[in-house]
């Protein structure tokens, strides 16, 4: 395809063409990104209405612009980085961002069947595919880099940090709530002797774990948290609180608090957002994770109060930017034995939410916290490992 770096730019918006692209470029300028430079981060236009639709529908068009080969950039974390550090990303909020916002303020996107849809939607997208990507235990969050050489050792520091901070003993029953493929479960089970019941909605997650753990104390129930039943001396969550919705925190945090022996330890590993008011992404929402919902600090604090006890909060969100980019490396490298399977499309959509949310972690526009709660307060106070 020919690039077209002074494409006129034909406007829905009434500004004149010629203006309109003069207004964009000055504002990346900027954040030091050039509509047609050589550097890897600046951007390639190859058709003449990437700016309009960026305009038009915020991220949702400029996503989907790319998913279409309408533009390229070479490195896509480093342009989301400026773009996100320089908050460029205001400039191009849409009707369709308040939209969003009346959507998720009025209507409750996590319940009922619609729990279920991210698990179609997303995780059954095949085992394979995520095999080649994440690490050998199947860890699709956050890893713990501050040893760590590669993504294995990233992953395994992180699930070791979190039976630490629980204070796992043997002979204790834990319980996983979205506990994906089962890697804190069977690392748990094999590293400190506990028993584990996890739960999650995706299918192709529990064969997963039925087929991986079959010598060790580890049940996994296809089911909605909500139905979860019985005491558990530790409760761990590790990156399913994103899928919650604001709606539904307070009924998360009462479910723990209700299975949550009296002196049980909780520990909820989950992204956030730095700002409340910050509703989904309506790119992330319509083709990676449907019904998403990114809490801040203040509104997990709020979903515990008076519930559970905050003994300590940890944020170590800049690690997410280095395990992204591990994800991406393998995904590049596999993905000449899925390319005639899911097509190029599907190879640009996921490169562009893989990079796009590096570039955010990196701009610290995302974060990633490990929260532990207590169900009364540990006597004489809690202490990090």
């Amino acid at each position: 395809m020919t690039k077209n770096n002074n494409v006129q730019v034909t406007s829905a918006s009434g500004i004149s063409d010629s203006k309109l692209h003069r207004t964009v470029a000055g504002l990346l300028e900027r954040a030091d990104i050039q509509i047609g430079g050589s550097r890897p981060w600046d951007i390639q236009l190859h058709t003449p209405d990437v700016i309009d639709r960026a305009i038009s529908k915020g991220n949702l068009g400029f996503g989907e612009a790319y998913m279409d080969g309408h533009w390229d950039v070479e490195q896509l974390d480093q342009f989301f980085y400026r773009l996100l550090n320089s908050q460029l990303d205001q400039h191009f909020k849409s009707r369709r961002h308040l939209i969003y916002f009346l959507t998720a303020s009025l209507f409750n996107l996590q319940r009922g069947k619609r729990a279920w849809e991210v698990g179609q939607f997303h995780y059954d997208l095949g085992n394979d595919f995520y095999q080649t990507m994440l690490d050998p235990r199947m860890n699709y969050s956050c890893g713990y880099w501050k040893n760590a050489d590669n993504l294995a050792e990233a992953q395994e520091a992180k699930l070791d940090l979190i039976c630490r901070k629980l204070g796992l003993q043997p002979g204790m029953r834990v319980l996983d709530i979205g506990c994906g493929w089962g890697s804190f479960m069977g690392y748990a089970a094999e590293h400190y002797g506990v028993e584990c019941v996890g739960f999650t909605v995706s299918q192709a997650q529990a064969d997963w774990i039925r087929n991986h753990y079959p010598g060790l104390p580890v049940e996994v129930k296809l089911q909605d948290y909500r139905e979860v039943e019985g005491t558990f001396d530790r409760i761990a969550s590790v990156g399913m609180f994103e899928h919650v919705g604001r709606k539904n925190h307070r009924e998360f945090m009462g479910v723990a608090n209700r299975v949550l022996a009296g002196d049980g330890l909780f520990l909820l590993h989950t992204i956030g957002n730095k700002k409340t008011t910050t509703v989904s992404d309506p790119w992330t929402e319509k083709y990676i994770f449907p019904n998403g919902d990114l809490p801040s600090a203040s509104q997990i604090a709020h979903a515990s109060d008076g519930l559970l006890v905050a003994e300590d909060v940890e944020n170590f969100g800049a690690d997410y930017d280095k395990t992204l980019m591990a994800w991406h490396a393998n995904f590049e490298a596999a993905w000449p034995d899925f390319r005639d399977k899911l097509g190029d499309r599907f190879y640009r959509m996921w490169r562009y939410y893989l990079l796009s949310c590096a570039g955010a972690f990196r701009a610290r526009e995302l974060q990633l916290y490990q929260w532990v709660f207590s169900k009364e307060g540990v006597p004489g106070g809690y202490v990090r490992p």
